[in-house]
């Protein structure tokens, strides 16, 4: 297992990781009324995983509250393991399913894009609560990353992901009123 993600199972951590989230999903409340005074949003060409790709709101959106569900799936999958082996689990940037589920949510209203991705983010809080020390330890195998354990799946794909694209939505905003 790699020494970044050794020692997470503490209670001090979880608090770190539950204040987290519900700074993560202020943030997604607090940016709803901004990105919605900024439609019509276009929705972009190209929004796949080249150098060519430009994401708006609407596909961080739609790639956010369909990420949450998702990583939370995972991470139950690798818990559920026996942890006699490591369990497979997760994707790559370029999943088909992935791609066809954003371009298909990206034209839904915001204010559904922005109640889904507050549900997951519950979701995601109130699974934490009641997440073993022994659960945060089973190890899976992601296909690019390789050997990680479910509380890894949490910080990696959760945590600093949902953080990273509310700095996005910042950014796209800041750019629209410049």
């Amino acid at each position: 297992m790699p020494p970044s993600y050794a020692g997470r199972a503490t209670l001090g951590a979880m608090a770190t990781e539950l204040e987290r989230i519900a700074a993560t999903r202020r943030a997604y409340t607090e940016l709803a009324p901004r990105v919605m005074a900024g439609e019509p949003w276009p929705l972009a060409e190209d929004y796949g995983t080249g150098p060519e790709a430009a994401w708006g709101p609407r596909e961080v959106l739609a790639h956010v509250q369909e990420m949450l569900p998702f990583w939370l799936g995972e991470m139950e999958r690798v818990v559920d393991g026996d942890g006699s082996e490591a369990i497979a689990f997760g994707r790559i940037a370029d999943d088909a399913l992935r791609l066809g589920i954003i371009d298909r949510d990206r034209s839904l209203p915001l204010r559904v894009l922005f109640a889904r991705i507050d549900a997951g983010l519950r979701d995601w809080s109130e699974r934490l609560a009641t997440l073993t020390p022994s659960e945060r330890d089973r190890v899976g195998v992601h296909p690019r990353l390789g050997e990680m354990p479910a509380a890894a799946i949490l910080e990696r794909f959760v945590l600093g992901h949902a953080e990273d694209h509310a700095a996005q939505l910042t950014d796209i905003l800041g750019d629209r009123t410049a």
